[in-house]
């Protein structure tokens, strides 16, 4: 069923607009009021007609199940440190897509209607008057988390763990996909000339593989294991070679991400069988020639059994670290992990440092982004892209700005990994 109805304001930008809702299974049309949409698909977003008559147009989350795209006001210069950045590419997190569906993670609960997207790359368009090492122009990655810069944790560096982080599209702060984004100049990384701006948006997941590889003390000559073959455990693989691990196992149940995982920066693949996690791990040690266990062991996943089977698969004395989120209680092999003396270690975002860092290791060539990127799609397309993700399609999905075109990195992507 397709339903049109119009909106009438008193200003002729707005007289102009309509609101288009598609819901069900509706065949691709070819273009309705400037809007393109591509495939059959079911949605629930209310997309403006003009897109040329927005100054700000977002993507928010109404509430769980709902969005819509809105104008909202161009942020302006609050402090004289900030800078505005106009967004052109946004890649999707989980957590996207998690408060999409559900409305919440844990204790964020969307109370009200959020811009979505924290993964952005963009030009800055405007500067404070004390920005001095950023210009209009420059090419950024934004870091999407402010915190308060006074309490401990943000002393020792740990800023990740402030409890006043005003962290992007987390409720209640409006998140990066949208036209115009504020951020304080020392949280945008000005991009080298030869990183593009569809990297740019891969530095976040990149971060938090870097931070997950850090917590794990990765050192050269290491035997790593990581649980998953998703964007982030697939860049954690490749931090880990980064950092000189001489062995990197990649696990997983799905075939194609394995194979990818292999091609990508896994040095070894183990695809996880129906049997106990204390069997699983002794084939992957067997397989994988770990001796008697792999030095660091990183989660992925969120899945029980995954978890289990790393505590499992660590040598004595090894590190566990746990990046993926799951279910809030599990079942955990407590007494192996004691006879190990293992040294266990959560994992939340990036530190100070980290986001630099992954800008580093792309600009080297150290870590290759652009293989993950499975693609890109319109602003206007925006629920399209997060059906693929919420589907398990492809590896890392991005939202091109309003108005952006398609780059040749966008077209030559063919990567059609699905479950």
């Amino acid at each position: 069923m397709l339903l049109i109805r119009s909106k009438f304001a008193s200003s002729a930008a707005r007289a102009s607009s309509s609101v288009v809702r598609q819901r069900g299974a509706v065949k691709s049309f070819e273009r309705l009021g400037g809007v393109k949409f591509l495939g059959s698909r079911s949605l629930s977003t209310t997309v403006s007609r003009s897109c040329a008559a927005h100054n700000n147009l977002s993507f928010v989350l109404e509430k769980q199940d709902h969005v819509k795209f809105e104008d909202r006001p161009i942020p302006t210069i609050q402090d004289a440190h900030d800078v505005i950045v106009n967004v052109k590419y946004t890649g999707i997190c989980g957590s996207d897509v998690h408060y999409w569906t559900h409305g919440a993670i844990g204790n964020f609960v969307v109370r009200a209607p959020m811009v979505l997207g924290h993964e952005s790359s963009g030009i800055v368009e405007q500067v404070g008057d004390k920005v001095k090492n950023l210009k209009v122009g420059d090419r950024v990655a934004m870091e999407p988390g402010v915190p308060c810069r006074r309490c401990e944790r943000c002393l020792e560096g740990y800023y990740n763990l402030c409890d006043d982080m005003k962290f992007a599209a987390t409720p209640p702060y409006d998140g990066t996909l949208a036209k115009y984004y504020r951020v304080p100049e020392d949280f945008a990384y000005k991009l080298p000339d030869h990183v593009t701006l569809e990297e740019g948006a891969v530095v976040e997941p990149l971060s938090v593989g870097v931070h997950v590889v850090k917590q794990g003390d990765v050192k050269p000559g290491d035997s790593v294991v990581v649980y998953g073959a998703g964007p982030v455990g697939l860049l954690c693989c490749a931090v880990a070679k980064a950092f000189g691990a001489s062995k990197v196992v990649c696990i997983d149940v799905n075939e194609d991400r394995l194979q990818f995982a292999g091609k990508y920066a896994a040095t070894h693949l183990f695809r996880s069988q129906r049997v106990s996690s204390e069997e699983n791990a002794a084939n992957m040690i067997k397989e994988a020639e770990l001796g008697a266990g792999a030095d660091v062991a990183i989660d992925a996943t969120g899945a029980e059994p995954c978890i289990q089977q790393a505590i499992h698969a660590l040598r004595v004395g090894g590190t566990f670290v746990q990046a993926g989120m799951g279910k809030d209680n599990i079942t955990w092999p407590i007494t192996t992990m004691c006879a190990k003396e293992l040294n266990v270690r959560g994992s939340f975002r990036y530190k100070a440092g980290d986001y630099k860092l992954a800008v580093d290791l792309i600009a080297t060539g150290k870590v290759d982004v652009k293989q993950l990127i499975t693609g890109s799609v319109a602003f206007e397309q925006a629920e399209i892209a997060f059906e693929r993700v919420k589907k398990s399609e492809g590896i890392k999905t991005l939202i091109r700005g309003p108005g952006v075109n398609e780059s040749s990195l966008a077209q030559a992507a063919n990567i059609t990994l699905t479950n």
